[in-house]
């Protein structure tokens, strides 16, 4: 009989010794940001912030923990985005849960937040309209900043609505944004001078062209939020064509575009004569990304 000292010993998986392995684990599957992906992961299984790891770098894992963090692993490497593994994403410097009936806040449109910020006049409550919610990111940290203002909110989706509403509730603002179910500016019955301010992150990719993105985007993020039909320009041009009728004079359209897409909706608003001209500001990485224009007159 095998003595209990011949029986090898189950290895220690300490908090260091699980993010290593993690970590060439993920760059052997070409994870981006394959350290911070394994510690952002660990984190979340146990509860603690990522500094809180190598402060507690030789605590061994439980066989749960251990297992828990393993199902994490898997999902992140057939390309599950990690904020929809764990279920929220930072923007604006605030927390939104998202899943996936929302598409993940980008870095990119926080500009065109900041670009809203810079257009609400201190002088009187404005009424501010975000077309295509999503998780309500847009919204939601406009009437953080500028709580003196009046929000609405609106999306086709339902279940889009109520992951933006449960992110009101998470920041205590649910009273300050009203929120409705409805396709762009189908639930608009009256037209007329509604909104000083229309903010909208429509879909603007190509239809041809969602396929060949990271899977990340192609296979897990709702179709719904990216396609913009052949050329991507189709709700783009939606937009532009219905804004002017429920803005107040003198009100603002501001909206995200691609990145390439700025002479395309030049010539979008050159047609149409409710806009005289527009402003086409850069994101952070020098690209024109968010579309300015004011009702009626040159910016």
């Amino acid at each position: 009989m095998q003595s209990q000292q011949n029986i090898p010993k189950e290895p220690l998986w300490t908090i260091l010794s699980v993010l290593e392995w993690t970590t060439s684990y993920f760059k052997s599957k070409d994870i981006d940001s394959s350290r911070a992906t394994a510690e952002i992961l660990l984190a979340h299984v146990l509860k603690k912030r990522r500094l809180d790891l190598y402060l507690n770098y030789d605590q061994p894992l439980s066989k749960d923990e251990r297992n828990a963090f393993k199902e994490l692993i898997k999902r992140r490497v057939q390309r599950e985005p990690s904020s929809y593994i764990l279920g929220n994403k930072e923007f604006f410097s605030m927390s939104f849960f998202v899943t996936r009936d929302v598409l993940i806040p980008r870095p990119d449109t926080e500009c065109l937040v900041e670009s809203v910020l810079s257009g609400l006049s201190k002088d009187k409550p404005l009424k501010v309209l975000d077309i295509g919610t999503g998780s309500g990111a847009i919204i939601l940290a406009l009437a953080k900043n500028s709580p003196e203002h009046i929000f609405f909110a609106s999306d086709i989706s339902m279940n889009a609505i109520m992951v933006a509403y449960k992110n009101a509730l998470y920041h205590g603002i649910e009273r300050s944004v009203y929120f409705f179910v409805g396709d762009f500016f189908a639930p608009l019955n009256i037209k007329g001078n509604l909104f000083d301010i229309i903010v909208s992150n429509p879909p603007y990719i190509p239809t041809k062209t969602i396929d060949t993105l990271d899977k990340e985007v192609s296979e897990y993020e709702p179709r719904i939020a990216l396609d913009g039909g052949d050329d991507g320009l189709r709700y783009i041009k939606n937009i532009i064509d219905n804004a002017a009728l429920f803005l107040n004079p003198g009100g603002e359209l501001f909206m995200e575009i691609g990145y390439d897409q700025k002479d395309s909706v030049k010539k979008l608003i050159d047609y149409n004569s409710n806009y005289d001209n527009a402003l086409f500001i850069k994101d952070y990485s020098g690209y024109n990304r968010v579309l300015r224009i004011r009702k009626g007159g040159l910016l």
